[in-house]
């Protein structure tokens, strides 16, 4: 805890200082309970700024290749996502993503906060798209509130592929907490799509983004001809 909390003042001061970091609306960050972050997502870097960012410590999913990476970026990758508690998870299997789901749960139920990319993956041309359900699940599972956070301009700290990162000015929109009916597994696919749409607009108004009514695809299944 102690590592986590050093870590975070200083990317946080960091990001304040040489990013000029514009953050807005923390004070609609409920201080306790278990809380869903729900956000857009443009770069590589939108967790660990998310992290560093919020009030609370918010635990993520990321591609577990990351980590899998041989040599001393693999290592550096492995030791900050223990760090800031970011998760692993082979996305290319799905029971591994259900898995994943499950451990996402687990956060909640502990009074914890958990972060979601509705998108699934980056927007590489910065159009918002379509939200996949998975959120929602969460949220009905749960009853805990979903907060809608709009990134903007995060996509100019680092070029594709590359570890440089470049102190360009971005920000941060902390959207007002939204609400769903805890419904446990008695949700049915049209609630489900409903909520993911309520939360995706709320993440639209807050970033700004054009929207495509279409789901994004990762850049190694684009590499690969759009297989997943």
């Amino acid at each position: 805890m102690r590592l986590y909390q050093n870590t975070q003042k200083t990317i946080t001061f960091l990001l304040r200082t040489v990013f000029r970091a514009r953050v807005t609306g923390l004070e609609n960050f409920p201080e306790r309970g278990p809380v869903i972050v729900a956000s857009n997502h443009l770069a590589f870097l939108d967790s660990v700024i998310i992290s560093a960012l919020m009030p609370r410590r918010v635990a993520f999913l990321a591609k577990s290749e990351y980590v899998n990476t041989p040599g001393i970026r693999g290592k550096i990758m492995k030791k900050l996502f223990e760090v800031i508690d970011i998760i692993p998870v082979n996305r290319s299997d799905r029971s591994e993503s259900m898995k994943a789901l499950a451990r996402a749960l687990e956060v909640l139920e502990e009074d914890r906060v958990f972060g979601i990319y509705p998108e699934g993956t980056r927007s590489l041309d910065g159009r918002l798209y379509r939200g996949k359900i998975g959120v929602a699940w969460l949220a009905h599972m749960t009853g805990a509130p979903v907060i809608p956070i709009g990134l903007i301009g995060t996509n100019r700290l680092q070029k594709q592929g590359s570890m440089m990162v470049y102190p360009r000015r971005f920000t941060v929109r902390v959207g007002k907490p939204l609400y769903f009916p805890r419904t446990g597994e008695k949700m049915s696919g049209k609630m489900r799509r409903e909520t993911t749409d309520k939360i995706m607009d709320e993440i639209a108004q807050l970033s700004g983004q054009a929207r495509e009514n279409v789901y994004n695809v990762s850049p190694s299944a684009s590499r690969d001809g759009g297989k997943v």
